[in-house]
């Protein structure tokens, strides 16, 4: 009597009862991929999100308006303010404005970027540079830049100098502490890997300190914008003859709320279009940087 031992691969076997045939199941069963939390989509768009909050605030502006809560004296309602700012583009008198107030901080922020990144390269990159530059930097950054308005006047006068100066002043210290961080937030481990590599060092500041301090720069670029509009609306009173600061001066003269109104929308306006704009430069020059995104 002989026993015959099944082999292995009978365990995959399936034997049907009624016909008594042997057939084999080696079909891999179906994998779900898995998704993580933080890339699945929401049902709500984002962009709808983002614009919910100011458009429930533009609501409420508009019914404490209209139910005489908010009385016109104090502060005009949106669509008085949406006629008003019509009437000003139909005249070209906004968009005047806005052409001389973005050409002021252009030159405002072209300068201080200059001034603040070349003192900033300066100090990061030498000792020598440090102990003479960031010291005498440091005293004059807690020198409030509006305090500095009367000095400008009597050394530039009353003309776009003076306007052009305090926008260059305010914008220059947030892009020094900010690219002199970053210049010295470099990982020491690169500049050893630098220097393993065989590069010289223009090499290390090209492709090791310069890109390393990307991304400081940038959010002192962001920083410096946000100063700008600020410094603007102190440069344009300065006997301003043109601009949205100008047209603020006429406005509170006149007891004007609407066209006051009008014109801080437009700075804000501009403010966001700015950030935007260093926003979608920070993704093209820091696509190597990954980062975290929210969830």
């Amino acid at each position: 009597m002989s026993i015959s031992h099944a082999p292995p691969d009978s365990l995959d076997e399936d034997i049907s009862p009624i016909s008594g045939s042997v057939s084999l199941d080696r079909t891999p069963p179906e994998l779900e991929p898995i998704v993580p939390a933080s890339t699945r989509r929401t049902r709500v768009p984002r962009w709808l999100r983002r614009t919910s909050g100011p458009v429930l605030l533009l609501a409420l502006w508009q019914v404490l308006s209209s139910t005489g809560a908010l009385t016109a004296d104090v502060l005009a309602s949106p669509g008085t303010i949406a006629r008003v700012a019509g009437d000003l583009i139909s005249n070209g008198s906004l968009p005047n404005a806005m052409g001389v107030s973005l050409q002021r901080v252009a030159v405002g922020l072209l300068f201080g970027t200059v001034v603040g990144t070349g003192l900033a390269l300066i100090s990061g990159l030498f000792r020598v540079g440090e102990d003479l530059v960031d010291a005498s930097v440091q005293m004059l950054r807690t020198v409030p830049f509006v305090g500095l308005i009367p000095l400008f006047i009597i050394w530039f006068g009353i003309g776009e100098a003076p306007k052009v100066a305090i926008i260059t002043l305010g914008v220059s210290f947030p892009l020094y502490l900010n690219v002199y961080a970053g210049i010295r937030g470099v990982d020491s481990q690169l500049i050893e890997a630098g220097e393993s590599l065989g590069l010289s060092r223009w090499g290390l500041v090209r492709h090791v300190v310069l890109p390393g301090a990307l991304p400081s720069a940038m959010t002192g670029l962001r920083y410096s914008l946000g100063i700008a509009w600020l410094a603007l609306v102190f440069a344009e009173q300065i006997n301003a003859d043109a601009g949205i600061g100008f047209l603020m001066v006429q406005a509170r003269d006149f007891l004007r709320t609407d066209v006051i109104v009008v014109c801080l929308v437009v700075y804000a306006f501009l403010g966001l279009l700015a950030d935007f704009i260093v926003r979608s430069l920070e993704r093209l020059l820091l696509q190597w940087r990954p980062t975290f995104t929210g969830r």
